[in-house]
This record gives structure tokens, sequence and C-alpha cells, in this order.
């Protein structure tokens, strides 16, 4: 049964409504507006042509600029992405899709790393996109907002991205194949921050709504976190590039607590998959067992595996490292939940 996102918001509580109002602002870049929940032909165009993912299918989140306005200004480009596909001058945010040969009616919302400031589809959004794929399960990459890129809803803007990629997905689950309650997000480092926060806290609207895609859920139906940016509250707060990008240097403790993901854990936050290693330096090991106690104290389905050694940004793992073992776990723990039905 398809997700009504205002069946869901009875009896939630809107929490922190001050520190995330938002602003819509009118088009101002040189580009056409289009419809908000049709397919896209387009194919997108990084700097150089060359990089990686550079001939996927693209699907645009937002109709016309995104919610809130500023942004870096370009006039050609969705986005900038080197050759090894780290992407920044993020103007256009969007979904490159990676289907399957013989898709299985799940699908993965896939939010790479790189603290908010960039974001390094390269090492972890295409190759685990491809390796979904592989196994059925049809990957949206998601290109979202950069705080840092001047967006007027700062710290809010690719969260806007993540709860409308979840929504646009879900509206569009026909015309892919897929079931509209097996759609999940998979996030790494600060993009496991993006979806823990898309997880935990989707009743939280946090845009005007745009369409009839708006009406849906941007509740995930399951959540992956990999070496996952958690919380801002001291003393744990030494991920430096994401604490900084989201709640500056000496942020008040409602700051703090209103981009902790494991504050707005709740009983309708989805199951949890979670892997670490142990000499993640980053990402300390605090961070996903804070999450795992806020996630069973809520009765949450959790899974979480700690590595001893593997460090920060292994993506899919070196092939015979023993952190490479998290992929075949994901799948059993999707198999394990009903996640990978034909």
């Amino acid at each position: 049964m398809t997700l009504h996102r205002r069946a869901l918001l009875a009896g939630t509580a809107a929490a922190l409504t001050g520190e995330r109002a938002l602003a819509q602002a009118p088009l101002t870049a040189p580009f056409q507006a289009r419809p908000p929940v049709r397919a896209s032909d387009d194919i997108v165009q990084p700097l150089p042509r060359s990089a990686p993912g550079s001939d996927l299918e693209v699907i645009d989140l937002w109709p016309e600029r995104p919610p809130g306005g500023g942004g870096p200004y370009r006039s050609e480009y969705r986005f900038d992405e080197t050759l090894t596909g780290v992407v920044t001058g993020v103007v256009r945010p969007c979904l490159l899709v990676i289907r399957p040969t013989r898709p299985n009616g799940a699908a993965v919302v896939v939010a790479a790393g790189g603290g908010y400031r960039r974001i390094d589809i390269g090492n972890e959004g295409l190759p685990v996109g491809h390796w979904l794929a592989k196994g059925g399960i049809t990957a949206f990459v998601l290109i979202y907002r950069l705080p840092v890129e001047n967006w007027r809803d700062g710290a809010d803007a690719p969260r806007q991205d993540a709860q409308r990629a979840m929504r646009l997905v879900r509206w569009r689950a026909e015309e892919f194949g897929l079931d509209p309650d097996r759609i999940g997000v998979l996030g790494f480092s600060a993009g496991g921050h993006l979806a823990g926060t898309t997880a935990a806290d989707a009743e939280q609207d946090l845009y005007d709504d745009l369409d009839e895609a708006d009406s849906l859920s941007a509740r995930p139906s399951f959540a992956g976190l990999i070496y996952p940016i958690i919380t801002m509250r001291a003393p744990y707060d030494r991920t430096i590039s994401s604490r900084k990008v989201l709640v500056g240097d000496d942020p008040p403790e409602a700051r703090r607590r209103a981009y902790s993901v494991e504050v707005q854990v709740n009983v309708r936050t989805p199951p949890v998959f979670m892997v670490q290693a142990s000499d993640d330096r980053i990402a300390i090991t605090d961070h996903p067992l804070l999450m795992h106690a806020a996630l069973r104290a809520a009765g949450v389905p959790v899974e979480m595996h700690l590595f001893e050694r593997g460090g920060h940004g292994f993506g899919l793992g070196v092939p015979g490292s023993p952190v490479s073992a998290w992929p075949s776990l994901f799948m059993a723990w999707m198999r394990g939940h009903g996640l990978l039905k034909s």
C-alpha cells in the first residue's frame, strides 16, 4: 500500500519548527522549468563529459529552482564533477538512475558522503548503485545540494532534496516497476547522516508541496547507514567538516539536537542496518552506538556490524578485507525483512 504523508502526520510532533522555516524564492537561473513528475530524457552533463556517471538517466528533483533560493551559479550544467567522481557546484539536484536487468521491485536512494562539502559518487555512489542493480534493486544516486554553496536554507537544503527524492521515486514506482513499500535509503558518512535524518524525521516537512508527488510520504521503508555521521552533540562532535557545515563551531544545544539523528528517532523510524569500523577516526564508533541505543529504546528493528579495522570511507570495501563482507550482510538483512521478493 502506498504511503501517504498526510496519513502519517497525525499525532507527530513538529519540534524545532522555528529553526526550519522556509522561504520560497522566485526562479532566477536561466534554465527551463520542467514538470516535476515526468521522466527526463536528458543525460547528465557534468564537467567534463568523461566523468563517471555522465551517461546515466537523470531525474530532476525540482521543476524550477529548489526551495529557498540561493546556491552557486551555473548556466549550463547541473553540477561540476571531477574525473574521479567528486561532485561540487550542485545547481540542479537530481537522481542518477541505475536500472537492473531484472528488477525485483525494491529500490534504494543512495547518498554518498563528503562532509557536506562535496559528494563522492566515484567511491560510494556509483559503485554501490551498480552493485545494487546487479542484485535486482533499482538504484537512484542522489546529487544533493551542499550547504556550503550559499543555499539560503543552509543545512536544510540537502534534507529537502532527500525528502523530495523519496517522494518522487515513490510517485514513479509503477513506471520503474517498484513496490512503493520497498523503497529505502543507503547513506555513507555525511550521506549516512542525510539518510538517517530522512528516515528518523520524515514527517517534519521541510518545503511546501509542489504537486501530487508531495502528498506521498518521504519516510523510507528501510535505511542502511554505513560509517554514518550521527550526532552533533559533545563530546562526540569530532566530525569537523559535517559539524561546522551543519551547526557551526559553537552552536547552542538546541541546534546540536536538531541535527543529531539519534534525537529524532521515534517509533515510526523504519528498520535500520549499520556498518562501522572500530578504527574510524572521523565517525567514531560512538555514532552508530548512540543510534543503536536510540533505535532499541524506540523498539525499532536494528542490525549493526562493527569491524575491527577498515577506517573511514571504505565504500564497498577492498575485496578480501573484513569490511568487504558488509554488502552480503546487507543483502541478507534485506532478504530477512522481505525486501527482495520478486
